[in-house]
C-alpha cells in the first residue's frame, strides 16, 4: 500500500525542479562580516576568522588581540591596526603561477591576483610562519611575525617574494593564460 498516490509524488518533485535548482544557475550571494569589536576593521576580523582552529574562535581573538598589544609596545610612534594593515599589504602577492597542460607539457603560467585572494594568501602565510616560528606562545609569535612584515622582512614576506620571482621566471610561458 503506497502512502501517497503517484500523482502527489510527481507534483512534488516537478515543483522541487523548479524552485529549489541546483547551484548552477544562482551566484552566491556574499553576507559580508561583522568588523572586529575592539579595533572595528573588517580586516582584523578576517584574520581571527582565518585564525580559528576548531572553531574556537575567543581564542583566535584572545590570540590577534594580545599580538596587536604587543606591537603596540614595541612600536610606540604609530597605531597598532596602522601597523597591522601595511604589514598585510606588504606580504599581498600580485603575481602567481599556474599549472597548465598543453600538449603533455605542463607549463607553470603566471597569472594576475584579484584582491580578494591577494588578501587571503597574504593572511594565510602570515598565520602559517608565525605558527612556525620558535617563541613562547602564540601572541609573541604573530606579533613578531606582524613587525617583521611592516618591516618587508621574514617568512612570510619571503614567500611573496619567491611567488614574484617564480612568475618573473616563467613570463615566456604567460601567452598561455586563458
Amino acid at each position: 500500500m503506497e502512502a501517497f498516490p503517484k500523482s502527489d509524488i510527481l507534483e512534488k518533485r516537478q515543483a522541487s525542479r523548479i524552485v529549489g535548482s541546483m547551484g548552477r544557475k544562482k551566484k552566491t550571494v556574499d553576507r559580508g562580516i561583522l568588523p572586529d569589536p575592539k579595533y572595528n576593521s573588517v580586516v582584523v576580523s578576517k584574520f581571527v576568522n582565518r585564525m580559528m582552529w576548531e572553531g574556537k574562535r575567543s581564542v583566535a581573538l584572545r590570540i590577534v588581540h594580545n599580538a596587536l598589544l604587543g606591537l603596540q609596545a614595541k612600536i610606540t610612534d604609530k597605531e597598532p591596526l596602522e601597523v597591522f594593515l601595511k604589514a598585510i599589504d606588504n606580504v599581498k602577492p600580485v603575481v602567481e603561477v599556474k599549472s597548465r597542460r598543453v600538449g603533455g607539457a605542463t607549463y607553470q603560467v603566471p597569472v594576475e591576483i584579484r584582491e580578494t585572494r591577494r588578501e587571503a594568501l597574504g593572511m594565510r602565510w602570515i598565520i602559517n610562519a608565525a605558527r612556525s616560528r620558535s617563541g613562547h606562545g602564540m601572541d609573541e609569535r604573530l606579533a613578531a611575525e606582524l613587525l617583521d612584515a611592516y618591516n618587508s622582512t621574514g617568512t612570510a614576506f619571503k614567500k611573496k617574494e619567491d611567488t614574484h620571482k617564480m612568475a618573473e621566471a616563467n613570463k615566456a610561458f604567460a601567452h598561455y593564460r586563458w
